[in-house]
């Protein structure tokens, strides 16, 4: 059982290479030997157990990106992509729970927060208590300038009212970080726009039962409710008004990348199903893995799931050397995300009909597969804010 890393990563670098590989070995195996079999419970519970939370609460899986004197590992977004890379190989509600805190909710605070706001809800996070992420409400997603949700000063703090949808981990979440509006006024750059830090047990709050989903078991979504919800004045993150969809847009990077390394590492556990398949059905006397057509599925897949690799290997590194990788992550989130899809097809394809049963895991990877190109940025989304990206730099260069 891996250890938690923290107290041995290098402060403000990131993990000693040699310390993140022996613990990616160890992950690789916990994966395995722990996770993948607890899956069927998960199935049919809709929940992961509680001794699995706590392992992974003790394996420092919820504080990987948190600086090292807040609890964290200190981890560079390389080994954190790394990371979400093999967790990703078990089932989706894996990496779900602990993302929203060391992806978008530890990128916004690290980014946007003051000290006393990181002082007091880094180490919470790293230690497992869970976050939520709210920007999506029912009439809005990508489109700030409808959102709903305000926040009004009232004495010295602030009332929220509004509702966020589809709220990651909202019916266990201990603390959300709510995008909500402190100027009815759309303004230039997102400026009407704040985060507040809300913990979920404030007097005002409610959450929505639980959606029932097409797929990822054990991943919870609801509706984040807030009636009159009172806060003080340092709820507002970073101590500012009007740069609250700013810090949501940098953490929205990490959390693309997040996605792409989740689509590709679930690919690749769709793709060994594939292959361990193909050796053990026989057809005509042989083995399916010796057809022609489907080994160039198996190839097919393959090629695309190196391709992902490379992209998500390239866009982290080109992160951690302080590039603008806006693009690049809208870029990696639609290529793994699309490719992952592809997979899953092929895999249901090579299953054939045992494929479409419940009782294979063929029909499991190809439900699940489907969310990650919605969240995070829908593929047409992103795909117009590349091209957007794009046409801005050429008009600028020429």
């Amino acid at each position: 059982m891996p250890e938690h890393y923290g107290s041995r990563c290098r402060e403000g670098i990131s993990m000693d290479n040699d310390i993140f590989e022996q613990f990616i070995e160890q992950l690789q195996r916990y994966v395995r030997a722990r996770l993948i079999p607890a899956e069927k419970e998960i199935l049919e519970t809709e929940t992961i157990p509680e001794s699995i939370m706590a392992e992974m609460r003790d394996m420092g899986l919820f504080g990987l990106t948190m600086p090292e004197e807040y609890g964290g590992a200190g981890m560079n977004i390389q080994q954190y992509i790394r990371t979400i890379r093999e967790l990703s190989y078990a089932m989706p509600c894996y990496r779900s729970v602990t993302s929203i805190n060391i992806g978008m909710v530890s990128s916004a605070f690290k980014n946007g927060a003051t000290e006393a706001q990181k002082a007091e809800w880094l180490p919470r996070l790293a230690a497992g208590e869970i976050a939520s992420f709210g920007l999506t409400e029912p009439g809005s997603g990508s489109d700030s300038a409808a959102m709903q949700t305000i926040a009004v000063k009232s004495g010295n703090g602030w009332v929220l009212n509004g509702t966020k949808r589809y709220i990651t981990n909202a019916p266990f979440a201990n603390v959300a970080l709510i995008m909500a509006r402190t100027s009815k006024e759309a303004l230039p750059k997102n400026a009407h726009v704040s985060a507040f830090i809300v913990p979920m047990d404030t007097p005002g709050i409610s959450v929505g039962k639980s959606d029932k989903k097409m797929g990822q078991s054990g991943s919870h979504i609801a509706d984040i409710i807030m009636d009159d919800v009172k806060l003080p004045a340092d709820a507002i993150l970073g101590g500012e008004e009007g740069k609250g969809f700013a810090f949501a847009m940098k953490s929205l990077d990490n959390g693309r990348l997040s996605i792409g390394a989740a689509a590709t590492g679930y690919a690749r556990r769709a793709l060994d199903s594939a292959l361990r398949y193909a050796n053990e059905r026989k057809a005509f006397g042989e083995p399916i893995a010796n057809f022609q057509l489907i080994q160039q599925m198996l190839a097919d897949s393959e090629i695309e799931i190196y391709a992902a690799e490379a992209m998500l290997e390239d866009a982290a590194r080109r992160a951690d050397a302080g590039e603008n990788v806006l693009r690049k992550a809208a870029a990696v989130k639609v290529f793994a995300s699309e490719m992952c899809g592809r997979v899953v097809d092929r895999v249901v394809q090579i299953y054939g009909g045992a494929g479409y049963l419940a009782e294979y895991e063929a029909e499991r990877f190809y439900r699940d597969a489907r969310i990650y190109r919605i969240y995070e940025g829908t593929t047409q989304i992103l795909q117009l804010q590349i091209a957007k990206h794009m046409l801005r730099d050429w008009a600028a260069q020429n």
